[in-house]
């Protein structure tokens, strides 16, 4: 499972739906960032000593070529087929992984070359700093005997503790002193900017507890097989952790009727996605104590070490009325059971290989359609990426990004920024009045380019070479207190969302910033090597994405300084919300194996995508005014433009990794978003010579231009 450990359904608040990522599938890590006292601006600021990188040994990128092209394809009817047809047909999802394509094969060439950096730390009996860190994790991982012999040895602790717990006050004292060591089952707690004034954070706490992706799983009859799945998988985890089979059989139906509880007193994925003002609810700590009698929050800052604030963000306030609730009027024994498995499955990954076994048999195998568990190195990499992603970070970096790729990206962001500046200003719906406050928005992006101006510190995170889990456990309270100690303190604007090593791309709404990791500037979304054509149908499109993220139906909710304010004319905000019904009605057209796309919840990245690509188109056209269009493989250069922004999205899910996504993730299928900005475009028709009537020609009140 992909969340943080011991942190159900718990992610960082904001990251995953105000800085909307760009990604396939939303990264469900905490982010790590730079701390206060930090290191020099450059890479080489990192203590460990240099590594090398072998490039032979790296998969090849997954870049644009003709021979993919299937000529027997209308680009007009078909465009997907006709660009990506017979790369799709030709290519298996691997045994290990749920989707295949650009996305993920940038990502596994990211990891092949993690994997080496890895090796060499850990080789490194003497290393320090980062380098030891990545060292440790690395080695006790990789000790797969060691981690076999300890069992569930590691956890013994922590279970006995929850075998303790008789009464309400009991299970409220657990869970702050739990939550002080960042593993909090029920909610996420963390710092963010301050929706009303974004230089200073403060806390936020947000809904959690389910151990399925959506409340829709507790409920749905269409996912009833899913929810009896994760039944059993309850039980039998509760088996692997010394509970009697009878017994746990019977704990997993309480478990399961608990979360359905809990389910219903949250909110949905869609809501989550399209209404950023779920977030921001501030409240007094009494206020809040009056909401939760039973979880009093004036208790949980104590606990958690942090000065009770005039306000915090009590996100979701009728879910966590509910646990409160709960806290009282459900048994003990259920909260024991519920908080044994939850403790159990959160850190099975690390445990022994039965355990290991059984998280991927639910998580990867019956959820997403998985057919094999991904080898142990690629595991313990994933780990170290959740626990110290930015300082494996200061090691890719050296390696694996150039100083001249840096300086084309910072070209191709001001031709972006210039091109996105002119569509705003010739917006035929909107006023002037709002197009000065969307162009003052437009003058205070920030782009970030490859890796951090400065690195966070690690100093205080101890690891070792003892236990596997130990370390897990040592990063998962470090980041936590880290995370803490920064409410109520001025917002650091040098603070990264992902790391440079990740294959992804973000926009901030409360910083108005946009962000490029290093090892997402690779083919096919930008090549030093390549036309114009191709990286601005690849990575241009991406900046214009990013950009245009920050006037989508809820980025556009935040004003030039990252506050949450209403810039809009009430006749302008009524025109948007009419041009974005069309392109929700648009993709709920789209039918993705009988079930169709979500036109409401994947709307923002939609709306990126459209505004994206468009801006791209513009930005080349200027850069090449002037210049011969000489076919290329017998293609123009609008037509290579285009061909690029298909192959970054050739890609193939499991049937059951796609319904998942169709329930939960804001991005439509790649599959649509290779079609469905182009087919709003009369520059697409033009440059494939389509005709009036044809698929990719969305034209009259079927067009929809937006920014």
């Amino acid at each position: 499972m992909s969340a943080k450990l011991l942190q159900v359904q718990a992610p960082r608040v904001l990251l995953l739906s105000l800085a909307v990522t760009l990604a396939l599938s939303a990264c469900n890590r905490e982010a790590p960032a730079p701390a206060a006292d930090t290191s020099a601006a450059k890479p080489e600021a990192t203590e460990a000593k240099q590594l090398t990188l072998d490039e032979s040994k790296l998969p090849q990128y997954n870049a644009f070529s003709v021979n993919d092209l299937d000529s027997t394809k209308n680009a007009c009817t078909d465009f997907g087929a006709y660009a990506n047809g017979k790369w799709l047909a030709a290519n298996e999802i691997p045994a290990d992984r749920t989707s295949w394509g650009a996305f993920s094969i940038l990502a596994e060439r990211s990891i092949a070359a993690q994997h080496q950096l890895a090796e060499q730390a850990a080789a490194d009996a003497k290393a320090t700093g980062v380098e030891k860190i990545v060292g440790d994790f690395w080695s006790t991982g990789m000790d797969e005997a060691k981690v076999n012999a300890q069992g569930i040895e590691p956890l013994k602790e922590r279970l006995a503790a929850i075998d303790a717990l008789n009464d309400k006050d009991a299970i409220a004292d657990y869970l702050r002193k739990t939550a002080a060591k960042g593993e909090n089952v029920l909610f996420g707690f963390d710092a963010e900017p301050d929706f009303k004034d974004s230089t200073v954070n403060i806390a936020y706490a947000m809904q959690g507890g389910l151990g399925l992706p959506d409340k829709s799983y507790y409920s749905d009859k269409d996912k009833k097989d899913k929810l009896d799945a994760y039944q059993a998988h309850v039980a039998k985890t509760l088996e692997l952790s010394g509970v009697a089979a009878a017994d746990a059989a019977e704990q997993s139906k309480a478990i399961v009727a608990f979360e359905t509880r809990l389910a219903k007193a949250s909110k949905s994925s869609e809501e989550l996605s399209r209404d950023v003002s779920l977030y921001y609810n501030p409240v007094t700590l009494a206020d809040a104590d009056k909401l939760t009698p039973n979880f009093p929050w004036t208790k949980f800052f104590e606990a958690q070490g942090v000065a009770a604030p005039a306000k915090f963000s009590l996100a979701i306030p009728a879910f966590h009325e509910e646990v409160s609730k709960a806290i009282a009027d459900t048994a003990p024994a259920t909260w024991r059971a519920y908080l044994r498995f939850h403790t159990v499955d959160a850190a099975s990954p690390y445990l022994s290989d039965a355990f290991v076994q059984e998280n991927y048999n639910f998580y990867g195998k019956t959820l997403n359609g998985q057919k094999e568990i991904q080898p142990r190195w690629k595991r313990v990499l994933h780990t170290i990426e959740d626990e110290a992603g930015e300082a494996f970070g200061q090691l890719y970096v050296k390696v694996a990004f150039s100083p001249d790729a840096k300086a084309k990206m910072e070209t191709l962001v001001g031709n972006l920024r210039t091109a996105l500046k002119a569509r705003i200003e010739n917006l035929k719906w909107m006023s002037d009045e709002t197009k000065k406050k969307a162009i003052a928005k437009w003058e205070t992006f920030t782009p970030k380019i490859g890796y951090p101006d400065k690195w966070r510190d690690w100093a205080g995170l101890t690891t070792n070479r003892d236990s596997y889990l130990g370390n897990v456990l040592a990063a998962n309270e470090f980041n936590y207190k880290w995370e803490l100690s920064k409410i109520g303190k001025p917002v650091d604007k040098t603070e990264w969302g992902m790391t440079p090593q990740t294959v992804n791309a973000y926009y901030n709404p409360q910083q108005n910033e946009i962000v490029f990791p290093a090892a997402i500037l690779q083919p096919p979304f930008f090549d030093l090597k390549a036309d114009d054509a191709l990286n601005y149908g690849g990575i241009g499109a991406v900046i214009g994405h990013e950009m245009t993220h920050g006037y989508d139906d809820q980025g556009s909710r935040f004003g030039p300084s990252g506050n949450f304010e209403n810039w809009w004319t009430k006749a302008d905000s009524d025109g948007f919300s009419a041009l974005t019904d069309k392109l929700v009605k648009q993709f709920d057209g789209y039918d993705a194996g009988g079930q169709h796309v979500n036109g409401k919840l994947t709307l923002g990245e939609n709306i990126a995508d459209l505004g994206g690509i468009a801006t791209a188109y513009d930005a080349m056209k200027k850069a090449t005014d002037g210049q011969p269009d000489p076919k290329t493989d017998g293609l123009t250069r609008d037509q290579r433009f285009f061909l690029n922004w298909a192959t970054v999205w050739r890609t193939k899910y499991t049937p059951e990794n796609l319904k998942v996504r169709l329930t939960t993730d804001p991005h439509a299928p790649a599959t649509f978003r290779a079609i469905g900005a182009p087919s709003n475009m009369p520059a697409f028709a033009a440059a494939f010579q389509c005709k009036a009537g044809d698929a990719m020609v969305r034209d009259g009140d079927k067009q929809v231009v937006i920014w």
